[in-house]
C-alpha cells in the first residue's frame, strides 16, 4: 500500500545494503471477483475513517480514486520494470497515478504513460504485456500469499534469512553483516507504522 512506502523507504535508508527489500504482488479483487463502487458507502466509509486520517499523520496527500481498476497488469508492469532496472520508479509512478491523480492503472495506455515518464520502453512493455511474460510471476506470488494466509494489505513479512532473495544468494558466501538491533522499529518516526503492522499480522 501507498502508506506503507514512507515506511519503507526510512527502513531503507535506515539499513542500508542489510535490507532487502522485495515487494510482492496481491490483488485484492482478482477476476471474477467483483471490484467496489468507488462512488458506494462503503469506500467513502473506510476512507474518512482510516485511510484519510492515516495519510495526514503521515503527511501524504491522496484522494480515493475515481475508479477500482483490476490490479494484474499493473503487477506485471511492474515485474517488468524490476527487470529492466527501473522498478523503484515505475512502483512510485503507479502509486501516485492511481492515489493522487486517480489514472486508471488497470488500462493500457494508462500503463504505458506512466512507464514512459519511469523512463521505460513502453513498445517494450506493451509486447511484455501482450503476451503474458509476467503473468505466471503475478499469480505465483498470489498462491504464496494464499499459502500464509494472507488475505490483505498492507502487510510487512520480517524475515531475517530469506534463501530465496536474490541479493540473499549473491552475499551468503560473503561476511555476516553485523545484525542491526530492532530498536530502530520503534524509533519516532517508524513507531506508528511498526505498531499498526504487528496489530494487523
Amino acid at each position: 500500500c501507498y502508506l506503507e512506502l514512507p515506511a519503507v523507504t526510512r527502513l531503507q535508508q535506515a539499513f542500508g545494503p542489510r535490507l532487502d527489500v522485495v515487494w510482492h504482488a496481491f490483488e485484492l479483487r482478482p477476476d471474477p471477483v467483483p471490484t467496489l463502487d468507488p462512488d458506494g458507502d462503503y469506500l467513502h466509509t473506510v476512507w474518512n475513517r482510516s485511510v484519510y486520517p492515516m495519510a495526514q499523520r503521515l503527511g501524504m496527500q491522496i484522494k480515493l480514486p475515481p475508479v477500482q481498476p483490476r490490479s494484474r497488469k499493473a503487477f506485471e508492469a511492474v515485474a517488468f520494470a524490476r527487470d529492466a532496472g527501473h522498478f523503484d520508479a515505475m512502483h512510485l509512478a503507479l502509486f501516485r497515478g492511481f492515489f493522487e491523480q486517480g489514472r486508471d492503472i488497470g488500462d493500457n495506455a494508462e500503463l504505458l504513460s506512466l512507464a514512459t515518464q519511469s523512463g521505460l520502453d513502453s513498445d517494450a512493455l506493451q509486447a511484455a504485456l501482450d503476451d503474458g511474460r509476467y503473468t505466471q510471476q503475478v499469480l505465483q506470488d498470489e498462491r504464496r500469499a494464499q499459502a500464509l494466509g494472507i488475505t490483505g494489505v498492507p502487510l510487512m513479512l520480517v524475515r531475517p534469512w530469506l534463501p530465496d532473495s536474490p541479493v540473499w544468494l549473491a552475499r551468503r558466501s560473503q561476511p555476516m553483516p553485523a545484525r542491526p538491533h530492532l530498536r530502530i522499529l520503534f524509533a519516532p518516526d517508524l513507531r506508528l507504522t511498526t505498531w499498526l503492522t504487528l496489530i494487523m499480522v
